[in-house]
């Protein structure tokens, strides 16, 4: 995440775009290359939805359909936004899930995600995670989404980005 990070730091102000502010925030979310919301680090669900409110066009929807998956999945959620991402966790366990904005589709990241069954369709060079992409028009398989979520809840999570 951080190569993409820092890319999208060097990016000149003028490739990136300002989408209207959350409610009950001032001024204008800045949308960075591929349209990812560009959010302050912060914990808890309101730096989260502030997220999912900046998305753009039809992933808003999906962030506000993964958002409530994961609520109902799993109730004492932990989550918080890192590096531009809302994040999803277990206190004292760390973070199993997160997701993030492309152009073309949102990305979804199983921090242990080859323990899942099945394993999510997407590689990673990171060791032991696994990514599910969402692209528009496409459906989800909510029922597949939702037993992802609830193993990789139960599993040890990522505590290299508390």
């Amino acid at each position: 995440m951080s190569k993409q990070r820092s890319a999208s730091a060097k990016q000149p102000a003028s490739n990136k775009r300002a989408a209207k502010a959350p409610a009950g925030s001032s001024g204008q979310v800045t949308l960075l290359t591929g349209g990812n919301p560009q959010i302050p680090k912060g914990d808890g669900d309101e730096p989260v939805q502030a997220y999912i409110a900046a998305m753009p066009d039809w992933k808003r929807g999906v962030g506000l359909r993964l958002d409530r998956l994961v609520e109902e999945t799993v109730p004492n959620v932990r989550k918080a936004v890192r590096w531009n991402t809302p994040f999803y966790g277990i206190e004292g366990q760390g973070w199993f899930l997160a997701f993030h904005c492309f152009a073309r589709y949102i990305k979804v990241t199983f921090f242990n995600g080859t323990l899942l069954r099945p394993v999510p369709p997407e590689a990673s060079k990171q060791a032991g995670v696994r990514y599910f992409h969402i692209h528009e028009g496409e459906p989800i398989d909510e029922s597949q989404m939702v037993e992802w979520i609830r193993h990789a809840a139960a599993l040890p999570g990522e505590h290299l980005f508390t």
